[in-house]
């Protein structure tokens, strides 16, 4: 089986229990609450807007991890979704704390209902996240389901920790790339670690797999945030979304330029310009990729892709074809052009 057979195969699937976690729990008389939800999650169009929803890579790795320890992906379903729910709760926070108005080349939730009414948004997609991850003491047992939430809530402290490492460097005029893998490693390795832990835990797999499958997550999760940094900057826009160099003209601390600031001192004065033009923007893309700034953020994640794919190999009793599938994603996640 191929990543497209799985993905077709499964995400049909993790989209319904979605939708259903929605509608049942959402009461009708909180129509525009649900409303919002579906406008983020690409299921409705809103101000004649077409649909554009995520490619739902984390709950897919959830779902795959499980299959991959000899579980059933049926079963973890409501651990996808709810790793599904907390990124999209983080999403739509992250766009209210970053002032940012597009998401997929669509308004975001903030610029169409305002921030209050994006608060609640994401903040009753959070709860709902908290409830499907229960579901799973249904669906397996009730201790996993115990683990699952737990391990849940320690990754929503990661996360925000993440970002508000990410928001406490925007008021500094340089840091270190210790600094940067600190805050990437909150942000979005340990989301990212905690959907791959999540098929040892459904699965009730052993805990050495259990911890390779978390050293994958993570180590994957780092390559996906620094190929997303490299796209910041070079990326098209027409398949990223957003405006080209839209990180460097928000002042974003991206590996980049974080790079840049250890090697070349013109780019700590450009970046501090807070009114970066077109003119300025060029000058500093032009002194990054002097010093080799892109060619060395693309090393990085495929050194991280490579360590991800060797915690891969420690995982013992495991679903052959399972592993080349998961296999098979991780080369998509990076070199992705949007």
């Amino acid at each position: 089986m191929t990543i497209q057979e799985s993905t077709a195969e499964m995400l049909p699937d993790l989209e319904e229990v979605l939708k259903d976690l929605v509608n049942q729990h959402i009461p009708s008389r909180y129509s525009g609450m649900k409303e919002m939800i579906a406008y983020h999650m690409g299921w409705q169009s809103q101000n004649g807007s077409k649909n554009t929803q995520g490619k739902r890579i984390r709950p897919l790795i959830v779902l795959l991890a499980t299959q991959l320890c000899g579980g059933e992906w049926q079963k973890a379903l409501p651990a996808a979704a709810s790793i599904e729910l907390l990124h999209n709760f983080s999403l739509v926070h992250d766009d209210i704390e970053d002032q940012s108005e597009f998401r997929r080349g669509q308004p975001t939730v903030w610029k169409l209902w305002g921030v209050n009414q994006a608060v609640n948004c994401g903040d009753a997609m959070f709860s709902l996240a908290q409830i499907s991850m229960l579901h799973l003491g249904i669906k397996v047992n009730p201790m996993v389901a115990y683990e699952a939430s737990v391990l849940l809530n320690q990754t929503c402290i990661s996360l925000t920790g993440g970002q508000y490492l990410d928001m406490s460097f925007e008021s500094r005029d340089e840091i270190s790339r210790d600094d940067y893998f600190e805050m990437i490693t909150g942000k979005t390795a340990a989301l990212m670690g905690a959907s791959a832990e999540l098929g040892a835990i459904v699965s009730q797999s052993s805990k050495m797999n259990r911890n390779s499958l978390r050293t994958y997550g993570e180590a994957i999760g780092i390559a996906f945030q620094v190929w997303d940094d490299v796209l910041g900057i070079w990326g098209n826009e027409q398949k990223t979304g957003k405006p080209v160099s839209a990180d460097l003209k928000d002042g974003k601390k991206t590996l980049p330029v974080v790079y840049g600031f250890e090697n070349n001192p013109a780019i700590i004065e450009l970046m501090r310009n807070t009114e970066k033009d077109d003119e300025s923007i060029a000058r500093l893309i032009m002194e990054l990729e002097k010093i080799g700034a892109r060619k060395y953020a693309e090393n990085v994640a495929q050194y991280y892709s490579n360590l991800a794919n060797k915690a891969l190999l420690s995982l013992t009793n495991i679903n052959s074809e399972g592993l080349q599938v998961i296999k098979e994603l991780t080369a998509q996640l990076i070199k992705r052009e949007n």
